[in-house]
This record gives structure tokens, C-alpha cells and sequence, in this order.
């Protein structure tokens, strides 16, 4: 079985690829928005499942350049679509990585079936995305995982939890911590792997929220992580507060299973 996947370098694509052989495994090295590239590549190989995990984060970066982004997010993915549909012998099946920030805040969980409506420029792209794979699909079988939040030691301080961390470890005694006053969706990223895992042996095709369906306060789970650290902490919230929590029962039906335990005691333990 030959198997295709972009963004290998990136903190999802770079932990996934642990799980195959190397002989099996063909990583994509060009640049994702040059068509010729992408040509190359899927023309070279006789793909059965390609796994795309190629993308622009965080939201803090796609803000400061929309427009690569897009080429990025967006074309990068048309590019591959499109060269699979035109080139491919035989059906492969096409995991596409995407994001909770496809969704609005809402109080309730979210479910694959609710209406989209991204709440960043960085979830538009990714639906644009979504949109392409689910109205090309003539040689792929679509698999859409909706990515909920997750922490790795390899994210840099622009997401939310690391930079939580930073603060906590520098050597102040008093910190002021702004904006935290949301709720998300956090899961441990072996079980972010695992679901993927799952999808692809099971070849299974549609949209799958990967999410722990458990809401986490920001705000008290910095002051849990806070237990270790001890820091004389504040909180100023000036933004209303936001909600973002996803319904995992489609995946947990296919007999996935997440660990149990809690999120600060796991990132205490792990990050």
C-alpha cells in the first residue's frame, strides 16, 4: 500500500508517519500551492490513501498573511483534488485535516450535521477546503476530520495553552493573565492520532468531529495548572465569554475510545 501525506513536518503529520513503515510512506516536499509540484508527486506515486495534513496555523499567523493562506490552505488542497481526479488510476482514499473553527460558538455541542460558520479567517480557508473535497470527489473517497483543540510541545507561544505555560514558568511571582474567559474543546494529540488511525483502517468517508466532547474553562485550567507553579495570578476578561465543544459520537460508534483523564493533569504530567 502506498500512502501519501503533505505537512510531515508539522506537529500532527510528524507524529502520524510514526505509525507506518518507511517504505511505505511517500512525503510530499514541494510547495503544496504549485500545481506542478503537486502533479509530480501524485503522478510518480499510485497512491491508495494520501493524508493531508498541509496547512498555515496559528490563526495569530494566517491573520498576518491572508493571502498565503488561502494559496496555502485552500489552493494547496484544490491542487491535490484536482491532480487526483485528473491522474489517479483508481480511487484513494483522502483524509483531510480540518478544524473546529469551521464551526460558531454555541452553548450546545457541536455536531458534523450543524450549519457552518467559520470564526476565523483560518477556519474559512479550511471550509473552502472541505467545500472542494466534498463537491470533486470522483476518483477520492472524502475523509473530513474536524480537528478540536489539542497542546504539543512543538507549538509555538501563539496558541493559547503554551502560552498559559510560558507566563507560569517565567520567573515573575505575579502574573496577569487577559482574555480567558472561553470554553474549548482539548484533547491529548495520541488520541487525535488514534482517530485518524481509525478512520483510515476503516476507509470510512464523511465528516468526523476528533474531539473530546468536554468543555474546558481557560480560566480554571489555568489556575489548576497554576497548583504547580504557585504565582499570584489575576484575571482581566474585557471580551464576552466564548464557547466551542464538539459532539464525538460518530467516532466513538466506530469504536474509538479517548483517555480519561483530566486535561490540566495531563498537560502537567506530558507538556
Amino acid at each position: 500500500m502506498k500512502i501519501g501525506v503533505t505537512g510531515s513536518n508539522g506537529i500532527l503529520g510528524s507524529e502520524f508517519i510514526k505509525l507506518f513503515d518507511k517504505k511505505d510512506v511517500r512525503i510530499f516536499q514541494g510547495r503544496i500551492e504549485k500545481i506542478k509540484d503537486v502533479e509530480k508527486w501524485i503522478c510518480k506515486n499510485n497512491f491508495d490513501k494520501i493524508f493531508h495534513f498541509a496547512a498555515i496555523v496559528p490563526t495569530i499567523k494566517v491573520n498576518s498573511n491572508m493571502k498565503k493562506a488561502l494559496l496555502v490552505n485552500y489552493i494547496g488542497t484544490k491542487n491535490i483534488i484536482d491532480t487526483i481526479n485528473k491522474f489517479s488510476k483508481k480511487r484513494v482514499w483522502f483524509f483531510y485535516s480540518s478544524t473546529s473553527h469551521v464551526y460558531n460558538f454555541c452553548k450546545n455541542k457541536q455536531k458534523e450535521t450543524q450549519n457552518t460558520k467559520p470564526i476565523s479567517y483560518y477556519g474559512q480557508t479550511k471550509l473552502f477546503g472541505e467545500n472542494y473535497i466534498l463537491s470533486n470527489r470522483l476518483k477520492i473517497i472524502p475523509c473530513i476530520g474536524r480537528i478540536f483543540s489539542f497542546t504539543s510541545n512543538k507549538q509555538d507561544k501563539n496558541f493559547i495553552i503554551p502560552s498559559i505555560l510560558t507566563k507560569l514558568r517565567n520567573n515573575n511571582k505575579e502574573i496577569k493573565f487577559q482574555n480567558l474567559r472561553h470554553i474549548r474543546d482539548f484533547l491529548p494529540i495520541n488520541n487525535i492520532i488514534k482517530a485518524i488511525k481509525l478512520l483510515s483502517i476503516k476507509k470510512v468517508e464523511g465528516i468526523f468531529n476528533i474531539c473530546s466532547s468536554r468543555k474546558v474553562d481557560l480560566q480554571n485550567l489555568t489556575i489548576e495548572l497554576n497548583q504547580k507553579y504557585k504565582k499570584k495570578i489575576t484575571f482581566s476578561n474585557n471580551t464576552k465569554k466564548s464557547v466551542l465543544f464538539g459532539c464525538n459520537k460518530k467516532l466513538i460508534n466506530l469504536g474509538w475510545k479517548i483517555d480519561t483523564i483530566k486535561y490540566s493533569n495531563y498537560l502537567l504530567k506530558n507538556i
